[in-house]
């Protein structure tokens, strides 16, 4: 190439090419592609014609490379042009892909909610914390004798058979009842003692109203002068505050080795005022819990002075509270997830 006359001549087939190319370019990408093809600084057809400079004639140079700058600033301008549209092109495909029609019925969304025993087991943790009692959580697995032995339970009890108590070894079991951990507050704590245990437990029993892993929650209150008197007041305000304000307790004589009077607890049927109904099996009253003065053995086995100072205790099933407050005959209910049934519960 020697002359602005051919130059100009492959300038107007370089244009008609881009013009030409440009149609079936459908995104910026490919458009960025296109140009580098023309206006790539090393590789680019534009940008090649700068080295025919050297085959023109001196007069005739300014005017060369003037041509083929304006080439440059052209197809700079057509590809910012075209890029430019392709993009709101793109960016307005987006939005119709995204688009929400708000005239369609949304998307019904499922609130969870928390499970029928930690809503019970965390309403009677903030009962018992507003009276002041402390929460302790001791460990599932335990030795025999923090389980039994601490607890005035003789070699000879059922309840230590291999048929009633999940034993890992001679020596450790899985806890059948949560007072172990209370034994551990009383021999690391002196008195004033007031704590609650909540926590699973563990005994070989299953039928509808009983399973093989269950939760409790326990409580203790050690301290000088503690009577039967103080176990009832504190019950009281218990079942009121659980089950309503007209709810009433009654105490019957029963039987528990680390309890000396032992007593089982009573409230009067919330569901029917205590006139007899089904679920009070028309007696006016339901069993809901064990409870007794702490046996005089069980403070010395944990180095508490048994003349000077004195307790109660209590234990209940949060299963039990939660399958009466709830209308649950079942205790399987409470374990298999049923959606059916879990989302009728919302406290």
């Amino acid at each position: 190439m020697q002359d602005l006359k051919e130059l100009n001549e492959v300038i107007t087939a370089i244009k008609e090419e881009i013009r030409q190319g440009a149609d079936a370019l459908t995104t910026s990408k490919s458009v960025y592609e296109f140009k580098k093809t023309f206006l790539d600084n090393k590789q680019g057809r534009i940008g090649l014609l700068m080295k025919e400079m050297r085959n023109v004639a001196n007069d005739q140079k300014a005017e060369f490379g003037k041509t083929i700058n304006g080439a440059k600033e052209w197809a700079n301008n057509f590809f910012d042009e075209l890029d430019q549209k392709l993009k709101e092109k793109e960016q307005q495909q987006r939005y119709e892909s995204e688009k929400i029609d708000i005239t369609m019925p949304p998307v019904k969304i499922r609130y969870g909610n928390l499970h029928p025993v930690t809503t019970v087991r965390n309403q009677l943790t903030d009962i018992f914390t507003s009276m002041g009692f402390e929460v302790y959580e001791g460990t599932e697995i335990e030795t025999d004798y923090y389980n039994f032995t601490a607890l005035n339970t003789p070699q000879d009890h059922p309840a230590r058979d291999m048929q009633d108590t999940f034993y890992l070894s001679p020596e450790f079991l899985l806890r059948t009842q949560t007072s172990a951990g209370q034994v551990h507050v009383m021999e690391a704590k002196k008195p004033p003692i007031k704590v609650v245990s909540p926590g699973k437990v563990f005994r070989s029993d299953d039928d509808a109203t009983h399973s093989p892993m269950f939760s409790q929650m326990e409580g203790l209150v050690v301290d000088e002068g503690i009577t039967l008197c103080d176990l009832k007041g504190m019950l009281d305000m218990f079942v009121q505050r659980i089950f309503g304000e007209q709810t009433k307790t009654r105490l019957r004589p029963s039987y528990f080795p680390f309890t000396e009077p032992s007593v089982e607890v009573d409230v009067s049927c919330f569901q029917c005022g205590g006139k007899g109904c089904r679920l009070c099996k028309e007696t006016g009253w339901i069993e809901v819990l064990g409870a007794g003065v702490v046996n005089k053995k069980v403070l010395e086995n944990c180095g508490i002075d048994s003349n000077k100072y004195s307790g109660f205790a209590f234990g209940l099933g949060l299963e039990r509270i939660a399958m009466l407050k709830y209308g649950i005959n079942n205790i399987k209910m409470l374990f298999e997830s049923d959606l059916r049934v879990l989302d009728q519960i919302d406290d």
